[in-house]
Formats: C-alpha cells, structure tokens, sequence
C-alpha cells in the first residue's frame, strides 16, 4: 500500500517529482478553467433566481475532475455524486445542456426532471450525478463488472466524498471489486466536511486511503489540488485497472470554496485561516504557475483559454434560457420503457416441471440465447440456491455468469443496476425475499427512478428475484410478503407468478424487458404440484391477467399460492349454488385492470385474496380501483381476506392462523350473498 503523507493547507507549490508535457498542461487547465466559470456563473443564476431547487458546487476541486478524466476515453464509465458538475464536464458533457438542465429545461441532458445533482450523459458513459451519498460505488462497480464480462478495456471510476467513506456500500463495494478485481478506481475528494461535520470528527483512520490495505489493494494519499500530481498518481491506477490488476483507492485531499450546496443556509464551520489558507493553494492558480515555470507557456495562451471558455459560458447561458420548458407529456414516457407484447402459446403442451424446475428452465433458455444474461447471488452457483432453483447452471454457464456474491446485499444488488444501465441484463437473486429490506435505496432510489431522472433515455434491464411469503415455519423475519412495497414505485415492474407455467413464460419476459422487475416467488410454490410447461423459450405479455376459474356471481382476484386456495374455495362454493370466477393477476404492476372491472361488471361482487396483511396490502388498491370505476354495478361491498396485521410467528397453528385459508375465503364470499358458513 502506498500512502503519501497527510496533505495540510500549509502546504504551497507543486508537489517535487512529478511532471507532464506542456500539451497535458493545457488540456487541464482547459478543463479547470471550463468548471471554475460554469460553476461562478451557476451560482450567480442562483442567487439571481434564474436556477431553482439546490445545486452543489465543485469550485476549488477542479484538478481532480480534470486529472482522472483526462486518462478516459468515451467508452470508460464514471460515476459521480450530488457535486457532480466538474466530472461531467471533465468527461466532455456539453456545456450547453448542462446549463439548460440546471435551468430545468427540455433542452437539459435530463429534459429538465433531474436537475444539478443527477444529470448524466450515457452516451458518453457518464452514469449520472447522484443524490444519495455513496451509491456512485455499487453503480460503479456494476459498470466495471460489466466491462469485465465483455472482456472490454473499459475502467469505471467512482467519485465519492469523505462522507460517504462511511457508508456501508464503501465498503461493500470495495470489497466487491477486489473480490472480482474489477477494472476500477475509487476516487475519493476529500474536502474534510462531509455537510458541516469535520471529516476527522467522524472517521476512524487518519486517511481513508489507509482502508486500502483491509481490501488488499493499492490505497494512495494525493494532493487533490494539484493537477498534475492527481493526473500521473490516478492515471497510474487506471493503468493497472486497465491490465486486470484491479482496483485501488485514492484520497485527493481538497476543499470546497462555497458551502456545501447553493441552498444551505447554515453556519459556516471552517475557519477564516482554514479558508485562507486553502484559497491561497488554488488548483488553477498552481497549474497557470506551473505551466508558466516549467513549460514556459506565454501568458497570452494561457489568457486566451481563459477567455475563449468565458464567451462557451456566455453561450451555454444564452442558450438554456433560450430553450423552452418541457411538456408535461414527458412525465408518463420517462417511466417505462414499453414491454414487448409477447404472444403466448397456443397450448401448454403435457409434460410436467415443478416451479423451480421450470424457473430455471427460463434462465437456462435466456442465457443460452443472450450472451449478457447473467446471474448474481448468494449460494447460487454449485449449492444452486436454498431452493435449488439454479441447480446445475454453473457447471453450463461458469463462475463469470453464475456468480456467486459476498453477503452484501445492497451493493450487489447496486452493481446489477449498474451493469445493467452498462447495457448486460443481469439476474439478482434475493437468497429470501427479505433481505430486500437491504436492497432498498438500490431498488427505489437508483434502478426505480433511473430512466426518469435523466429524461426518459435509459433502460435500467433488471431482474430482482427470489423466495416470499410463510407456510414453511420461518418466523417474522424471513416469511413477509411485500409486493404492495414496490407496486407503490413507479418505474418497477412486479410480477408474481402461481403456476409453473407462468413462472418460466413470465421470468423469460422479465428478463427481455427493459425495466427494473421485482420478480415474486412465493415459497409453497417451491413445494407444489408440477404442471405443464412448454419445452420452448416462450414470454408470457406483462401486465396481462389470467381467468383461472370462469363464473357468474362473484369475482375474486388472488395473487400467488393464494389462486390455487380460491380455485378450491370455488369447488367449494359451488356446491353451495354460488358461481366465483377466479382471477390471477399474474403481474401486480403493470395491473390488468380491465380484465378485473369487466369481471366485476359481470358478477355485481368482488373478494380480494393476498397473504400480506390487511393494513396498506395490495388488495386495498383493487379495492380502490373497482370503487372508483365499477360503483354502481356492485351489489354488496368489496371484500378483502388477508393475513391479519401481524408478523408471521413460528409455530405451526399460529402460522396457519395468520395466513388465509380456503374457509375464510368461502366465508367471505357467502357473507356478501347474506349466508352463513
């Protein structure tokens, strides 16, 4: 591990032994002088109301951007924080849908719905800024796993402040890539104030660099204020991330000249000799000095950059506030991207597999006819999975895509959103559907909202799958059913299927689909009877629900394991002169919303059947729906029959108890037609 020493503010000049031609030197300063007048001029259109929201200023940090993007090339990723104006343009963003994006305008790399801290630009790789801190690292580390598994030359860089040191995916993350030994380089700015708490205040190490060496990998100490030193040092370990050695840690020691946003309204932490001090060190007053000394470039060069960026400023402000504002019909198009419309077979055939048999018939079949189809997860390489439902694909398809991961479910499941907007089509399994609690920000922040926050461009083509739900006797924290979690998350997709047939046409077409899915598959139906699945690669249409049981009386809409114990609580009813058409979703978001109200026109009753409890459930919404749009064809009111609003308990009868049953299904529906049980 190589570790400089501390970098203090009483340090002036450039650091000894270290060089660049006289062309390096210009090219950076270029870049320099383009960030320090975007923000100046960024933060003046601030406080002159002109941008709106927050933005967050990269001033005084300039050589950092500038030294590592000038060793990338288009195709390398970056990827960058709520700071994040300096990387982008660093990377060669266009100065003038950057300003139009500030202003919230169609013209904006992000057609206005991103603003200052999320714009990107894939076309170049840019992963985008981000507003929550550290999730540019499993992101990243997603694009590196990428770029290693087509075997490119490509390297991910991942900016991240000292605070986000701290987070958990740092580590997760570093760990990850050294594991793997991904083409990457964690880039950390430290500017010594993660908000306004001091960054030794809330650090355990004296440099965060020094972490390095728990990872095994190169951990290096800079000063972030010189360009040319931040240009050979990181340069040196994207060289080694380029030649398979894997990544490495460097600490760019720095300070940022305003607050910590344009918004922030609070006091100021820093000292006036901490300011000073660090003012006097100017990254761009050091690089002119140096160019000027060792290079000899004239003054009037030098003053000719300065001015040529300044009238690219004027022209990037003339034209954002030239450009209109953006239609509000971008709203629903940014969401999703449209799901293909699969036909479905004509006929189920007659042979028989079990629903992890035909599960993992779809990902044979998917990875077999798309090379950038891959899995990650816990166990599920030569254990196959606790419920074998990847048995025997890594003796197929190898470790590179049967991966088997760390225990680290966030970052994981971070790097298969980053992998996937790095254009592969990777398969997360969650080992028991819980764990997705770990997953969240991943989930919701980053491959939910992705597409949107940058105008509606991106495809985010995840698959988030594993086991849910009770009736196996394991207790509160691995038996939740949780689908009316992400079906309340515009940009997921929520699929759950309730025979083996379904599970593989269905999990084939999560896998084709453009958008992140959460793909449910409920533990009893591990444990169920077989039924005939199509030896063909066959999709299954999103959003598209199944009539299991036509009938005349009532309706009632069951999702998972729950269909199979409405069809028998139908038997039953029948015998009873009640008629119950039967209806599975099959997919929970998008919702075949007509195939339900044309039901419940029919039948004048509706019973809504989930195994996630009552309160808040998925049932609530159907519920909704129908009494906003089939009202006045009810003769009695909406039903809904759900686990009560506890959590699951172990024991045998308590379990049984909580879940619902055939019988309180049966009664529920006799209780709309006036009869007892």
């Amino acid at each position: 591990m190589t570790l400089h020493a501390p970098i203090r503010p009483a340090m002036t000049g450039p650091s000894a032994n270290f060089g660049a031609a006289p062309e390096t030197m210009l090219e950076l300063f270029r870049g320099m002088v383009r960030i320090r007048l975007f923000e100046e001029r960024a933060t003046e259109l601030f406080k002159a109301g002109v941008i709106k929201g927050t933005a967050h200023s990269y001033a005084g940090e300039e050589a950092i951007a500038a030294g590592t993007c000038q060793h990338l090339g288009r195709d390398d990723f970056i990827g960058s924080y709520h700071r994040g104006h300096g990387h982008c343009i660093a990377k060669g963003a266009s100065l003038d849908r950057m300003m139009a994006e500030l202003m919230g305008k169609e013209t904006g790399y992000c057609g206005g719905l991103g603003g200052s801290m999320h714009i990107a630009d894939l076309d170049l790789n840019i992963l985008g800024a981000n507003g929550i801190v550290g999730a540019t690292m499993p992101l990243g580390t997603g694009a590196a796993l990428a770029a290693k598994l087509t075997g490119s030359a490509q390297v991910s860089i991942a900016f991240f402040g000292d605070g986000a040191a701290n987070q958990g995916v740092f580590h997760e993350s570093v760990n990850l890539a050294a594991v793997w030994k991904l083409p990457m380089v964690f880039v950390c700015e430290n500017n010594q104030y993660a908000l306004n708490t001091p960054f030794r205040r809330t650090t355990s190490v004296d440099q965060i660099a020094m972490r390095a060496g728990g990872y095994g990998i190169p951990g290096t100490v800079i000063d972030g204020n010189d360009a040319v030193e931040v240009y050979r040092v990181v340069g040196d370990a994207i060289e080694r991330a380029r030649a398979g050695e894997g990544p490495s840690i460097v600490e760019a020691m720095t300070w940022r000249w305003g607050p910590h946003s344009m918004r922030a309204n609070l006091r100021e932490p820093r000292t006036d000799e901490e300011m000073k001090a660090w003012m006097a060190r100017d990254p761009l007053i050091r690089l002119e000095e140096r160019m000027r000394m060792e290079a000899g470039i004239p003054a009037a060069t030098i003053a000719s950059i300065r001015e040529e960026v300044a009238e690219e400023i004027a022209a990037a402000v003339a034209f954002a506030a030239g450009s209109p504002e953006p239609d509000p019909q971008i709203l629903s198009r940014a969401v999703y991207v449209p799901h293909w419309p699969h036909p479905e077979p004509r006929s189920q055939g007659a042979r028989e597999l079990t629903f992890p048999e035909a599960l993992n018939e779809a990902i044979r079949q998917e990875m077999e006819r798309d090379p950038a189809v891959f899995m990650m997860g816990e166990d599920i390489a030569e254990t196959g999975g606790i419920f074998q439902v990847t048995k025997g694909l890594v003796e197929r398809f190898g470790h590179d895509r049967i991966r088997d991961t760390p225990i680290s479910e966030s970052t994981f499941c971070g790097a298969g959103v980053g992998a996937a907007i790095a254009g592969m089509r990777p398969i997360v399994e969650v080992q028991i559907f819980d764990f997705v609690t770990l997953m969240m920000d991943m989930i919701v922040n980053q491959a939910a909202k992705f597409r949107f926050m940058n105008g509606g461009h991106a495809r985010v083509p995840l698959v988030i799958r594993g086991p849910q739900g009770g009736g196996i006797r394991l207790a509160a924290q691995h038996s939740q059913s949780l689908e009316a979690w992400f079906s309340h998350v515009p940009g997921l997709v929520v699929i759950a299927p309730s025979t083996p047939y379904d599970a593989k046409g269905l999990l084939t077409a999560a896998i084709r689909d453009d958008n992140p899915v959460i793909f449910l598959e409920h533990k009893m139906l591990y444990l169920g009877k077989s039924g005939p699945v199509p030896e063909e690669s066959y999709a299954i249409p999103i959003g598209k629900a199944a009539i299991r049981r036509p009938g005349t009386d009532v309706t009632i809409i069951a999702t998972q394991v729950m269909v199979s114990k409405a069809l028998s609580a139908a038997v039953e009813l029948e015998r009873q002169g009640i008629s119950a058409e039967v209806i599975d979703p099959r997919t929970i978001r998008p919702l075949d919303v007509d195939t339900i109200l044309d039901s419940v026109r029919r039948t004048n009753r509706a019973v809504i059947v989930h195994e996630a409890c009552l309160t808040g459930g998925f049932g609530a919404e159907v519920a909704a729906l129908i009494n906003e749009h089939a009202f006045d064809w009810l003769d009695a009111p909406v039903t809904r029959v759900a686990s009560l609003d506890v959590p699951m308990p172990f024991n045998d009868r308590l379990e049984s108890a909580v879940i619902p049953s055939q019988e309180r299904i049966v009664a529920a529906v006799c209780g709309l037609f006036g009869k007892d049980v």
